[in-house]
C-alpha cells in the first residue's frame, strides 16, 4: 500500500519514534502480545487512525491489519459487560451472535479502572473521573475511527457500526428538560445508557455529534453497500439544534485541538448535509483563535514537565498540524486571514512536539500515568494523516 501521494511524507526520524510508540503501545496493551486487554475507547480511537495513517506512509499492510485487529478488540472488550459485573454479554441485550454482529448498537464502554457509581452511591466529582460509563465525546472519537476504516477498506460493515453507534448515543445521551424547551445532552452516562451519571452537557458535544453525523452520512453515500442501517437525519438534526455558535471558545489545549480538528472535517465535507459550510468553519477557526490569544495558553505550556498534562498538549499540537490541509484549501477571504493569524500558532505545536520528545520529559509521574494516551497522541502528532485527512471511499486492502 503505498503512499496516495506516492512518496512518504513523514520525515524518517518522525516515522521511526511513531512506528516504535504504537508497537510498544499495542504489545503492552494486549493487541500483539498475550496480557490483558487494557482497551480506553479515547486512546484506542486514535490508535485505530495512527495504524491506519503508518500503514499508509510505510506501504506496509501489516499495520492496517493492526487496525482491523484493535477494532475487534475494542468491540469485544468495550462493547461487552465487565469482568466484575454479574451480568454477562454485550452491552446492548442482544445475544451472542447478534451482538457480534452489531457490536455498537449498546454504545462502547470508556475503559475506565473503577466500575459505574451504583444508582444508590453518592456523587463524588474526584472519583467519578476514574469510573466506567460512556462518553459522547469518547463515542464521536470512535464513530470517527470506524468511519477512517470504512473509507480506507471500503469495508460497508464499519460505516454500519458507526452510523448504528451514533444512533445509539444520540438516543442514549439526548433529552428534552421537564416541561419541555430545547433538546439538551448529558455528559456520562450508565453503561447501559439507562441514566445519567454526570447530566451537565458538555461545551462542544452537540458541535462533535452534529459534524460526525455529516461525516457518516457522506461515507455512506460514497460507500456501495452501506444502505442498510440508520441514515442519521434524525440525529443531525437534533445536534444541529443544539449546536450554538459563539459559545465554542476555550482556552484547554485539547479543547482548542478538538476546535481545530473539527475545522479541519467541516472544510472537507463542505457541500455535506448538516451545513457544513465557509459559517460553520470560520466560526471554529475564529473560536480557536480566540483561546489561542489568551495569555493562559502559552503560559501553561511554560512549566515542568511534571506540572503538565502530555495528552492535552498534544491534543492542540495535533489540531494545529490542520492548518496545513487547511491552507490549501481555503476559499474565503474571510477564511484565509483567519488562517493567517493562526498561523502563528503554529511554532507552539512544534514546541510541544519537540518538548514531549525529549526522553527526560517522559520520566514524570504525570506521563508514566497516562502512558498510553500520551505516547498514542504524540504518535498522532508525529504522524497526523491518518486521524486528519479524510480519504476517498477506497478498495479493500
Amino acid at each position: 500500500m503505498p503512499n496516495p501521494e506516492g512518496t512518504r511524507a513523514v520525515p524518517e526520524p518522525r516515522m521511526q519514534e511513531a512506528l516504535r510508540l504504537m508497537l510498544g503501545f499495542a504489545e503492552r496493551t494486549g493487541l500483539t502480545s498475550d496480557r490483558p486487554q487494557q482497551r480506553y475507547l479515547w486512546t484506542d480511537a486514535f490508535a485505530v487512525c495512527n495504524l491506519l495513517g503508518l500503514a499508509r506512509e510505510s506501504g506496509q499492510g501489516k499495520y492496517a491489519d493492526l487496525a482491523l485487529r484493535l477494532v475487534d478488540r475494542v468491540h469485544t472488550t468495550l462493547g461487552r459487560r465487565r469482568s466484575d459485573d454479574t451480568r454477562t454479554g454485550w452491552i446492548s441485550g442482544l445475544g451472542e451472535l447478534a451482538g457480534a454482529a452489531h457490536p455498537t448498537r449498546g454504545g462502547l464502554r470508556i475503559g475506565k479502572k473503577l466500575p459505574e457509581r451504583r444508582p444508590d452511591e453518592p456523587f463524588d466529582e474526584e472519583l467519578e473521573w476514574d469510573r466506567d460509563g460512556q462518553y459522547l465525546h469518547y463515542l464521536t472519537k470512535w464513530m470517527h475511527a470506524l468511519d477512517q476504516v470504512a473509507r480506507w477498506t471500503g469495508t460497508p460493515r464499519y460505516s454500519l457500526w458507526a452510523r448504528e453507534l451514533a444512533a445509539a448515543a444520540f438516543a442514549g445521551f439526548s433529552y428534552r428538560p421537564p416541561g419541555g424547551g430545547r433538546l439538551r445532552l448529558r455528559w456520562k452516562m450508565s453503561i447501559d445508557l439507562s441514566r445519567p451519571l454526570v447530566a451537565s452537557m458538555g461545551q462542544h458535544d452537540a458541535l462533535d455529534g452534529l459534524i460526525t453525523c455529516a461525516q457518516l452520512r457522506a461515507t455512506a453515500s460514497a460507500l456501495s453497500g452501506s444502505d442498510a442501517g440508520p441514515n442519521l437525519g434524525e440525529e443531525l438534526a437534533g445536534y444541529g439544534s443544539m449546536v450554538e455558535p459563539g459559545q465554542w471558545a476555550t482556552t484547554d489545549p485539547l479543547g482548542l485541538g478538538g476546535l481545530l480538528m473539527d475545522a479541519g472535517r467541516v472544510a472537507q465535507l463542505r457541500g455535506a448535509e448538516g451545513g457544513m459550510n465557509e459559517a460553520l468553519l470560520d466560526g471554529l477557526l475564529a473560536a480557536a483563535l480566540q483561546g489561542l490569544r489568551h495569555p493562559s495558553v502559552e503560559a501553561g505550556l511554560r512549566g515542568a514537565a511534571s506540572r503538565r498534562l502530555a495528552f492535552r498538549e498534544l491534543g492542540l499540537s495535533i489540531g494545529l498540524h490542520v492548518l496545513e490541509l487547511l491552507e490549501a484549501s481555503a476559499a474565503s477571504p474571510n477564511t484565509r486571514d483567519l488562517l493567517a493569524a493562526l498561523g502563528a500558532y503554529r511554532p507552539l505545536g512544534a514546541a510541544i512536539e519537540t518538548f514531549w520528545l525529549e526522553p527526560s520529559h517522559r520520566q514524570t509521574v504525570t506521563w508514566t500515568e497516562h502512558r498510553d494516551i500520551n505516547e498514542v497522541m504524540l504518535v498522532t502528532s508525529l504522524v497526523p494523516d491518518g486521524c486528519l485527512r479524510l480519504r476517498a471511499v477506497a478498495r479493500p486492502f
